[in-house]
């Protein structure tokens, strides 16, 4: 395995992208934005940050990252979804919006805003499977949860008796925002996703 810093790219059209490039950073990655096609063969992985589904979706169809997106997914690119990320990332969502698209990736079906509005964010304690040192802050803004998911899925939270965070191979995806808490812990484990799957085969 490689000890050279991975370059993660965030998916920069909208949503909180410049809290993602500091947490990645504090988690011992190269952080970069990424607007356009050309910037996203740059990079070793990708996050999908919080902020409107159906805006990033439209704005990545627009600046033509969409497709070049779901092809670098498909080829196993590490992408982390969080909130909005996580929707983008789904198979299908229930009651989508007006020409909302997303890249796929995760065998899973999701619920928008199904924690509730605006002025419904909260915040929780969450456990999540394989992270050591404790249960992380989730900040739960105009969540959505996972209403099920397909048998390659692993969950890795749940919260309140909804899923909240799953992997399938290189994708992982949270209702919540570690971005937001200071708590880098999930950002490490995402970076080392990423470290690991451009290591090169063993001889």
């Amino acid at each position: 395995m490689t000890d050279e810093a991975p370059v993660i790219g965030v998916l920069a059209l909208q949503g909180d992208v410049r809290e993602h490039l500091a947490a990645l950073a504090a988690a011992g990655a190269v952080a970069r934005p990424v607007r356009r096609p050309e910037e996203l063969a740059g990079v070793d992985g990708l996050v999908l940050p919080g902020g409107e589904s159906t805006t990033i979706s439209k704005l990545a169809v627009l600046f033509g990252v969409m497709e070049p997106l779901r092809a670098r997914v498909r080829a196993g690119m590490p992408v982390y979804g969080t909130c909005a990320g996580l929707i983008m990332l789904a198979e299908k969502i229930l009651d989508p919006r007006a020409g909302q698209e997303t890249v796929g990736g995760i065998d899973m079906i999701v619920r928008r805003n199904a924690f509730g509005r605006q002025n419904e964010s909260f915040e929780a304690a969450v456990e999540v499977k394989g992270l050591a040192g404790g249960p992380v802050e989730g900040v739960f803004i105009r969540a959505p949860w996972v209403e099920s998911v397909g048998a390659g899925v692993e969950v890795l939270a749940e919260y309140d008796g909804h899923i909240v965070a799953v992997r399938q191979g290189n994708a992982l995806a949270t209702s919540f925002h570690p971005e937001l808490t200071g708590d880098h812990r999930v950002h490490a484990l995402f970076t080392d996703m990423v470290r690991t799957s451009r290591a090169p085969e063993s001889l």
